[in-house]
């Protein structure tokens, strides 16, 4: 039997989360292991030599580490091409151009207003920070013109990469998830004919629904 994967982080974490449901909608087993960042075990010497850059997730798999999400979304695709949903990253190189020139968009067009969004509705009164609302407008009016863009595309298909969920959906997953269940700006995704039927697919994927879960639930003591 193979060994679990590792995945070092905090559930909360957007980027964290997008891990945890490739690995279930691949059907990988892994051990979660919490990093406490308010009491700075991200910047210890131990956590740098698989992080270095400090942040989360961390990822190995044996004697692999790796960092950034979507490269580890990649690398899981592609070493367990044979279980769980096969399709995820394609399986041609067509597709996969596909599925990348979305992952690509979400995370130059889509990730940078919606975690300020995040952050900035769903973080900063958790952590009793003041709100910027400059910030917060300049960014909604960033992310509308990107959701009109996915609100074309997914007019004329199902999915960002074409008729089945890929890797170009599920990096979409956390922020939207705050956004919608987390903040008072669930219309930017709802309001939209294309953008909402696609979230509700997206959203009810029984591997979504187990991250969320896991979100939800108390730490094992």
């Amino acid at each position: 039997m193979a060994t679990p994967v590792k995945v070092y982080g905090p559930t909360l974490s957007t980027a964290v989360s997008r891990v945890l449901a490739c690995l279930l909608e691949k059907n990988v087993q892994f051990h979660l292991i919490p990093v406490n960042m308010a009491k700075g075990e991200h910047k210890k010497p131990d956590y740098l030599k698989i992080q270095p850059f400090g942040q989360v997730p961390a990822y190995q798999d044996e004697d692999i580490t790796l960092f950034e999400s979507r490269s580890i979304n990649r690398y899981i695709c592609d070493k367990y091409g044979s279980q769980g949903n096969k399709g995820l990253y394609g399986t041609n190189p067509l597709e996969k151009a596909s599925i990348d020139q979305w992952i690509e968009a979400e995370g130059q067009s889509f990730n940078p207003p919606s975690s300020v969004l995040v952050f900035q509705l769903a973080f900063a009164p958790r952590m009793k920070l003041k709100q910027d609302e400059n910030l917060i407008r300049q960014n909604e009016e960033k992310l509308k013109k990107v959701l009109d863009v996915y609100e074309k595309r997914l007019g004329d298909s199902q999915y960002l990469a074409g008729d089945e969920f890929t890797l170009a959906d599920l990096s979409h997953l956390p922020n939207i998830q705050y956004l919608v269940n987390g903040t008072d700006r669930a219309e930017l995704i709802t309001s939209r004919e294309n953008v909402g039927r696609w979230w509700g697919e997206i959203s009810s994927r029984e591997s979504w629904k187990k991250v969320v879960e896991m979100q939800t639930s108390p730490p094992p003591s």
